[in-house]
């Protein structure tokens, strides 16, 4: 199916030799000023059921090269606001669904859309499933994704963020698409967006999937280069927290769901170093409030070891996944199932989307002229036990906290978070834990009306 409006199909464009020669040479010297070697993180994934590259781990068991796709990639224009001059490729299946899942799936250095598009099966996975695929495409010299400048870190700040947030708009007005079910995925560079999207944007990803990446604001930059040495050689290394408030600082006061995250790394990569792997753990379990002991480990493949954490299931708040003795072009066929099957889309029936607990908020406060003691009772609603907590909620105007109880309170007033104490974190099915504050205020004593556990929304009883 082509793309409506401003979509023209893609055609194969003759090239001069002289062009020709001036494109490798920028591919060249892309590769020597920005790290990104052609023989890994450039080298577009291999188009054969065999693995990526010597060393790199085979496709799932039973995978066979996907289909060939059934329609044709379009190229989309004049789709919104794109400060950085991004291409827009589009992917519609023939079987696409009503309310149709969106996957937007971001190439490498020296990569592009159409070589995402014809190096990745999501199309023929659409094909199956009914979604679309948006494949953005750099078109800055070194063909990479803008992860570092101050611009791309924060929600709508500009660059490269906001041409694919428009993207996504385009597609969601043009095909009503279910806003609930948005989801990104990226290799090497457009791992790193990957993580950029699901900061920048939490209220419109609903999960991502990180293939040889580093974490939200690891390769921050403030000379405009697009480079991090120190972070792609694992070296940037931050506390839990400190990686979270990194996220949280993109979208200030942001109190709503956290989109899960599902990350990959190769053991032996040499581009973006392995300890970049366990700081997006460290970073994305603690901006979705679960704890850093693993639910689950297993190994679904040899050579494998994924943990889950928060839960246990397909769809845990996050998943990752550790290949022994892979380099950085890890990506191979079959992996791209085990995406679907992380963002729920691995089904014609989409069904209700899991959050990562439900759960109820009782509160009462008792004031005085100038104070008040407000006590809270968060209860697991939900059918799984969570592990570690984060209650988040607005103390009303002229409220400052002074002296809390059963949790840690940051900051004191505002847009408040309380994090569980070592003594109560776990919260069983139908189980409850008490909490409590003391407050200033300058006349105001109402009580908070909204709180959110883990980015889950809770009722108020």
């Amino acid at each position: 199916m082509s793309a409506t409006g401003s979509s023209n199909t893609v055609r194969r464009r003759s090239r001069s030799g002289l062009a020709v020669l001036f494109g490798a040479l920028v591919s060249l010297l892309a590769t020597l000023l920005l790290g990104a070697p052609g023989a890994s993180a450039g080298a577009e994934p291999t188009t054969s059921g065999a693995p990526a590259r010597a060393g790199a781990p085979a496709a799932a068991p039973n995978a066979a090269p996907a289909a060939a796709p059934t329609a044709a990639l379009t190229e989309v224009t004049n789709f919104g606001t794109n400060p950085s001059n991004l291409q827009m490729y589009l992917y519609v299946p023939d079987s696409v669904t009503a309310n149709p899942a969106i996957v937007v799936a971001v190439h490498y250095c020296t990569g592009s859309g159409p070589a995402m598009y014809s190096g990745t099966e999501y199309a023929s996975l659409a094909d199956r499933y009914g979604f679309i695929v948006v494949y953005p495409s750099v078109t800055r010299a070194s063909k990479c994704f803008d992860v570092s400048s101050p611009q791309a870190l924060r929600r709508g700040g500009g660059s490269d963020p906001v041409g694919i947030k428009s993207m996504v708009d385009w597609v969601t007005r043009t095909y009503s698409a279910d806003t609930g079910r948005i989801f990104a995925t990226g290799i090497s560079s457009g791992a790193m967006m990957t993580n950029v999207l699901l900061g920048d944007y939490p209220d419109v990803f609903a999960a991502g999937a990180a293939f040889s990446g580093v974490p939200f604001g690891c390769f921050a930059t403030t000379d405009g280069s697009e480079w991090n040495s120190a972070c792609s050689g694992g070296t940037v290394i931050h506390t839990p927290q400190e990686w979270g408030n990194l996220v949280r600082t993109a979208y200030p006061g942001y109190t709503g769901p956290r989109p899960r995250m599902q990350v990959w790394h190769g053991t032996e990569d040499d581009v973006l170093r392995y300890p970049n792997f366990g700081e997006e753990i460290k970073q994305w379990t603690n901006v979705l409030g679960v704890s850093q002991t693993p639910a689950a480990t297993d190994s679904p493949q040899s050579g494998w070891t994924r943990t889950r954490y928060g839960s246990t299931g397909d769809r845990a708040p996050v998943e990752a996944i550790s290949l022994q003795g892979v380099g950085h072009n890890l990506y191979a066929y079959g992996m791209a199932a085990r995406v679907l099957t992380f963002f729920g889309l691995d089904s014609s029936d989409p069904g209700p989307q899991p959050q990562p607990g439900a759960c109820k908020v009782t509160v009462t406060t008792n004031a005085w002229s100038t104070g008040l003691t407000g006590s809270v009772t968060i209860t697991n609603t939900g059918t799984a036990r969570i592990e570690g907590w984060r209650l988040a909620f607005t103390l009303p105007s002229g409220q400052t906290i002074t002296n809390g109880w059963g949790a840690t309170y940051a900051p004191a007033s505002g847009a408040v978070t309380a994090t569980n104490a070592t003594y109560n974190g776990t919260i069983a099915p139908n189980g409850s834990v008490d909490i409590g504050y003391q407050a200033n205020h300058g006349g105001n004593s109402a009580t908070p009306t909204a709180f959110t556990l883990n980015g889950t929304t809770c009722t108020v009883a």
